[in-house]
């Protein structure tokens, strides 16, 4: 009557709390806590449940950084220095004014620059009579017509002095009428001395194209076209006297000129070779 009796009290038991009653042969001893293999008890599973729910989740290990490379820089590529062309090289010059040649490419007294120490004519100078029509040497582009032409020239400093005393003193009218020319090919013309001349900066010219008219402004002896040629590319250098630098407030150098003969059509009577550049 015992036996019977336990057992009616944990079927009871075991259905108040939810638990299925044991299957006949079973006892209570193998519902609540034997193992049946490698299966875990029904305890254990309960106390699992209840352990999991409680664990707060683990940070995730910090992630690594990922590895970007620097950026390379590229290394700048020297620009390359302009040089100026060979004059062999320079083609479709034509010569701005048939006349005499006066004065060559050359030491002379008469010049006013100063090459290894000695005075030096940079340029040739050319002589008709007065009023004689003057054409482009070469096609190209006018940067400069009038007596406002030396920031175009090749001078090498400041010219803001001289400016001021040509100002102050009234002194532009004494200037030579000049006109400047950027050839398209490196180099520049400039014509200078003329009575009256056609063009203005920025025009475009050709070969031979009327640009002026023959003079003697400035200080010229008489009427002729002083014709110089240079590349702003030139790294050698003219003197100018250090007198006449200072009395006029003028930078001391200017950037070397070629010899214009060397690129002008051979005539007859008129050769470079013996009007020798003095650099």
């Amino acid at each position: 009557m015992a036996v019977i009796f336990l057992a009616s009290v944990v079927v009871a038991f075991t259905a108040f709390n939810g638990v299925p009653a044991p299957a006949a042969g079973l006892t209570a001893v193998d519902v609540a806590g034997a193992t049946h293999g490698d299966a875990p008890a029904l305890g254990d599973r309960l106390a699992g449940s209840a352990q999991a729910t409680r664990t707060t989740p683990q940070p995730s290990p910090r992630s690594r950084p990922t590895w970007v490379p620097l950026k390379t820089v590229p290394t700048p590529t020297p620009t390359p220095v302009p040089t100026p062309a060979p004059l062999a090289d320079l083609t479709g010059y034509v010569w701005p004014l048939k006349g005499r040649l006066t004065l060559g490419f050359e030491h002379s007294g008469w010049g006013s620059r100063l090459v290894r120490g000695e005075r030096f004519h940079d340029g040739i100078d050319i002589a008709t009579s007065c009023g004689d029509r003057i054409r482009a040497a070469h096609r190209g582009t006018v940067l400069a017509a009038g007596r406002h032409f030396d920031d175009y020239v090749g001078w090498i400093g400041d010219l803001e002095p001289y400016y001021r005393r040509l100002t102050k003193k009234e002194l532009w009218d004494t200037l030579p009428i000049v006109v400047v020319i950027d050839d398209g090919n490196g180099y520049r013309s400039i014509y200078a001395h003329f009575a009256k001349v056609r063009v203005k900066a920025g025009d475009v010219v050709k070969a031979g194209q009327l640009i002026g008219w023959e003079g003697d402004t400035g200080r010229a002896s008489g009427c002729h076209l002083h014709y110089g040629l240079f590349s702003p590319y030139e790294t050698k250098r003219f003197g100018l006297h250090p007198d006449t630098a200072k009395r006029m407030k003028l930078p001391r150098w200017e950037v070397a000129r070629v010899n214009p003969l060397l690129v002008l059509p051979y005539r007859d009577g008129i050769s470079p070779a013996s009007m020798k550049p003095g650099d």
